[in-house]
């Protein structure tokens, strides 16, 4: 027994109705009801069911690759649809960089606020827009997010370990000269930090002020 397509002498590929036709062509040949008292009727009957194999095989591949093109196809789609999601965020977060640099904080909130992925950039971002606008506190909780979320993205991590350090090493020199009660919010510390975290994305805002 040759090819399925052999079988029902059709061409590799061929399409469902064309199968259908030519399986039909070849049943009616060969149909054991045209071969009753006839010496070639066992030939004829193996070669009708020899057919009616190929024609199910055939049916059958032929169909399941067109569902397999029709999910690869919606898969396609929505993989260009992720990939446009995830291209439009990362567009919306660089504008959202550019905002902050030009000190336009309101806008960058803004802009923040629309956005539903609140991913370790969104945090990243949020917390320095926060820093930049007296919020100390928030940013500081927005920028320790964002390190728990991508705790190996180094931005964030650099981030966040430099308004550690700052606070730390001013909170060590006001006690050193009889201040007390020195925390992460405290307002010269704090202008230290955002001034730190403008000049991350290529602001000054201390030189500004």
């Amino acid at each position: 027994m040759g090819s399925s397509y052999e079988v029902l002498g059709i061409r590799e590929g061929a399409s469902e109705e064309e199968i259908k036709t030519a399986y039909k062509k070849l049943a009616k040949k060969y149909h054991p009801d045209r071969y009753l008292d006839n010496p070639l009727s066992d030939l004829a009957e193996e070669k009708f069911k020899e057919i009616n194999v190929a024609y199910d095989q055939l049916i059958k591949n032929n169909r399941n690759s067109n569902q397999s093109y029709g999910q690869s196809q919606n898969n396609n789609q929505q993989n260009s649809y992720n990939r446009s999601s995830s291209q439009s965020g990362n567009i919306s977060f660089q504008r959202i960089r550019q905002l902050i640099q030009s000190r336009q904080f309101r806008e960058a909130d803004r802009m923040l606020n629309e956005i539903s992925n609140r991913n370790g950039e969104w945090h990243f971002l949020k917390g320095i827009n926060a820093m930049n606008t007296g919020q100390f506190q928030k940013g500081y909780d927005h920028l320790r997010n964002a390190v728990q979320l991508e705790p190996n993205n180094l931005e964030y991590r650099q981030a966040y370990d430099q308004i550690q350090r700052r606070s730390t090493g001013y909170r060590n020199m006001s006690n050193s000269r009889g201040y007390s009660q020195v925390n992460t919010c405290d307002c010269c510390t704090n202008l230290i930090c955002a001034d730190c975290l403008c000049e991350m994305l290529g602001g000054d805002l201390i030189g500004c002020c």
